[in-house]
């Protein structure tokens, strides 16, 4: 019986552009966290002492303007190589030949699957076969799999690739191929890179996705890590998560329908960012913050839309120290209307009927690419955050009006 490592999507060196822009404090964290995550793979796998390692693809996260990311790499796994265990990397779309070109040697025991066709790369003492083929281009297209060997007769076949298979949500279609492709490549497990979600996409045989090490942005939500496998008498036995992401990201949604006032919305945020820090065990959060609902509150929220996020913030504090606001979202609206008062139903009426003016639209969007053309970042609003603008106006206009009747 023996135990390998399959991980992938480490993209180390990764610049977390959008973070940066919000909060570069909180970027910086998550960036020391992906090296905290891979630094804290290979302890987890020593200790499992591991027979080898696969890396499918995406180790690092682009060309790099130095060498550090590739000697942070390199210094990790030593550490797997001094003690006896292989290693086996696959470029993906980040990495591939044409895109790094500061390159290192990786150290002895450490293999890399070509780009040109698929290679087979055999461990004679377990009496596994390992078939892989890397990018090349930044952008492979074609199907991989038609290319790769046939199993090696009695052995432990392991495919491994980087690929989109037939398509997953927010992952360009690279190396695109059908599960039935894989089933006839007649393999025992697939290492699969490229997808960050964890998935077991099927069982016979095993085609799985790690997910990535460690959550880059919101898109990335929960849990993050690599996978054990665990092979006897020649057969997968078993595969098992191994979670070493060193900080999360997560939504906190909360309601505000129900809620009568402020201090009952702080609490509220306050109870839930209890929970997710406890569900996160020590990791550090960044919590993006989203307010909906029908709510009493939503004409204070119109009237200083921005003036709130101190205050949500100040609430996700009294939770603890490990969580911080990535960012605020207040999608709440007014309830239905009740008794109002004429000049306020009028008014509203009033402003609904200028806002479906496409004359009033017009002289609008021309107005708001004034002020772009004067801003430091140029960039169009699109249709959609169009009509929020002027919705949130209406809503701004209102909540103003009834303050000073």
């Amino acid at each position: 019986m023996f135990t390998f490592l399959h991980a992938a999507d480490l993209h180390l060196g990764s610049p977390l552009r959008g973070l940066s822009l919000r909060d570069r404090e909180l970027a910086e964290r998550f960036g020391a966290a992906t090296r905290e995550a891979f630094e804290t793979l290979i302890t987890r796998a020593l200790e499992e002492k591991i027979a080898f390692a696969i890396f499918a693809g995406d180790i690092f996260d682009g060309e790099g303007k130095d060498a550090t990311a590739a000697l942070f790499f390199n210094r990790q796994i030593a550490r797997l190589t001094r003690e006896k265990v292989r290693v086996y990397l696959l470029k993906g779309n980040h990495d591939a030949d044409n895109v790094v070109t500061r390159k290192l040697p990786p150290p002895e025991l450490a293999h890399e699957f070509p780009s040109r066709k698929a290679e087979t790369f055999l461990i004679e003492d377990l009496r596994v076969a390992l078939h892989g083929r890397g990018f090349g281009e930044r952008a492979e297209i074609d199907n991989f799999v038609l290319g790769y060997p046939d199993p090696k007769a009695g052995w432990l076949n392991i495919g491994v690739l980087h690929s989109s298979l037939d398509g997953r949500p927010n992952h360009d279609p690279y190396a695109p191929c059908a599960l039935d492709d894989l089933r006839a490549r007649n393999y025992d497990y697939w290492a699969l890179g490229h997808v960050h979600a964890h998935e077991v996409v099927c069982e016979d045989p095993y085609v799985v996705y790690p997910g990535n090490l460690q959550g880059r942005s919101i898109r990335e939500c929960g849990e993050k890590g690599a996978v054990l496998v665990d092979v006897e008498d020649g057969a997968i036995k078993g595969v098992r998560r191994l979670l070493v992401d060193r900080a999360r990201f997560t939504e906190i949604f909360v309601d505000a329908s129900a809620l009568e006032t402020p201090e009952d919305l702080r609490r509220e945020i306050t109870r839930r960012a209890e929970g997710e820090i406890e569900r996160a065990a020590g990791r550090f959060l960044a919590a993006r913050l989203r307010i909906h609902g029908a709510s009493a509150l939503h004409p204070l929220f119109a009237a200083d839309p921005s003036g709130w996020r101190d205050q949500f913030e100040n609430a996700l504090a009294h939770a603890g120290e490990t969580i911080a606001l990535e960012k605020l979202l207040i999608e709440t609206h007014a309830p239905k209307a009740g008794a109002k008062r004429d000049s306020e139903l009028d008014f509203a009426a009033l402003l609904d009927e200028v806002l479906a003016d496409p004359a009033f639209a017009a002289q609008a969007r021309e107005a708001i690419a004034a002020i772009e053309q004067k801003m430091p970042s140029k960039s169009e609003i699109p249709s959609e955050d169009f009509d929020s603008v002027l919705a949130e106006a209406r809503d701004l206009a209102l909540a103003r009006a009834e303050r000073s009747a």
